[in-house]
C-alpha cells in the first residue's frame, strides 16, 4: 500500500488544543445564554392562536401592531409570512373558554378597520398541555437517538470513538440552541425536527471518519495515534468539503427563497452543517486522543485455531 507523504499531510491535530477551547466557550456562552435568555417557544410548544392574513397591498407591520394594540391584541406578534401581503399574528393563550376562531374573527374586525380588504387566510390552535407534552417528548426524542448513537458507534468501533461522536452531537445540538436563544429566534417543532437531522448530518461524517481512523490503524505502519489521525483526516477532506457545500448550497436556495414557513428550518441546518462538519473533524477525534485511544485498541486479536499447536509439532 502506498502510503501518503508527510508533507501531504494537513496537520488536524495540532490545532485540537485551541479547537476544543474554543468549543468549551461555545457551549458554556450557549448554555449561559439559555439559562438567562430561555429560548423562544413558538405556539407548538406554548400554546396559544396562529392566524394568517392576507391584504390586497404590502403590509405595514408598525400599522398593524398599532390597531391590535388599540383593540386589546397589545400582546400579539405580527411578522411577514412568505410576502409582503401575507402577515401571521401570534397570540399567547386567552384561557380556555375563548375559542380560536373567536379570537380570530375579532382580529380581522380589529384590522377591517384599518383595511377592509383584509382577508383571513387560517387560524391554528395549540393548547398550553399539547405544548408542554410536545416540549417533553421532543427532548425525550434527542435523548433517546443520542444514547441509540452511543450503543451503535461502541459496538461499532470503540467506546471511546462512541464517547467522542456523542460529544460532537451534543456540542452541536449545544451551540445550534444556543445561536436559536442569542438571536431570539423562533423554537418550533420545524427546528427541533431540524436540530435532528443535524445530528444525523453530524454522525454521518463522525462515521465515516471513525472508520477511516480505524482501516488506517490496522494498515499504516505507523505507530503515532496523533499522525494517523490526521492522516485519516486528511484522506476524508475531499468527501467531506464536497458533501457540505452540496449542502449548504440547497439550504442557501431555501434559506433565501423558501419563504418563512421553512426560514427557521433552514437557518438552523445551515449553521447545523457548519458547526456539524467542524466537530467531526475536530472534536470527535480530539475526544477520543484525550481518552488515550491507542492502535492497539483497533486491531483486531488473533484468534489461535484450535489444534495449530498440534499442526506446528514435528
Amino acid at each position: 500500500m502506498q502510503l501518503l507523504k508527510l508533507n501531504d499531510t494537513i496537520r488536524f491535530m495540532s490545532a485540537r488544543k485551541l479547537t476544543m477551547a474554543i468549543s468549551a466557550l461555545l457551549i458554556l456562552a450557549s448554555i449561559a445564554s439559555m439559562a438567562i435568555r430561555g429560548l423562544n417557544f413558538g405556539l407548538d410548544f406554548t400554546g396559544g392562536t396562529a392566524v394568517e392574513v392576507g391584504f390586497s397591498q404590502p403590509a405595514d407591520l408598525a400599522k398593524i401592531r398599532s390597531v391590535l394594540a388599540e383593540n386589546g391584541f397589545a400582546d400579539a406578534s405580527v411578522q411577514l409570512f412568505g410576502s409582503s401581503q401575507d402577515v401571521l399574528v401570534r397570540l399567547a393563550p386567552r384561557g380556555s373558554e375563548v375559542k380560536a376562531e373567536t379570537i380570530g374573527n375579532q382580529l380581522i374586525a380589529a384590522l377591517k378597520q384599518a383595511d377592509s380588504s383584509v382577508e383571513m387566510r387560517r387560524i391554528e390552535f395549540v393548547g398550553p398541555s399539547v405544548g408542554e407534552d410536545l416540549k417533553e417528548q421532543g427532548g425525550l426524542a434527542m435523548l433517546t437517538a443520542l444514547i441509540c448513537i452511543l450503543m451503535y458507534v461502541a459496538f461499532r468501533f470503540e467506546y471511546r470513538f462512541a464517547i467522542g461522536a456523542v460529544a460532537a452531537l451534543f456540542h452541536d445540538v449545544i451551540i445550534t440552541m444556543g445561536l436559536f436563544s442569542l438571536l431570539d429566534l423562533e423554537f418550533d417543532l420545524t427546528i427541533l425536527a431540524a436540530i435532528l437531522a443535524v445530528i444525523g448530518y453530524s454522525l454521518n461524517d463522525t462515521i465515516v471518519v471513525s472508520d477511516r481512523i480505524r482501516e488506517n490503524f490496522r494498515k499504516v505502519r505507523i505507530d503515532d495515534t496523533i499522525e494517523i489521525i490526521n492522516i485519516s483526516l486528511t484522506q476524508t477532506l475531499n468527501r467531506t468539503l464536497v458533501t457540505s457545500i452540496t449542502t449548504i448550497l440547497v439550504l442557501i436556495a431555501l434559506f433565501v427563497w423558501g419563504g418563512q414557513t421553512i426560514h427557521g428550518f433552514a437557518t438552523a441546518l445551515l449553521f447545523g452543517v457548519f458547526i456539524g462538519t467542524y466537530s467531526s473533524v475536530y472534536v470527535a477525534s480530539s475526544v477520543a486522543v484525550a481518552m488515550g485511544v491507542s492502535k492497539e485498541d483497533l486491531i483486531p486479536v488473533e484468534v489461535e485455531k484450535e489444534g495449530a499447536d498440534l499442526d506446528a509439532m514435528p
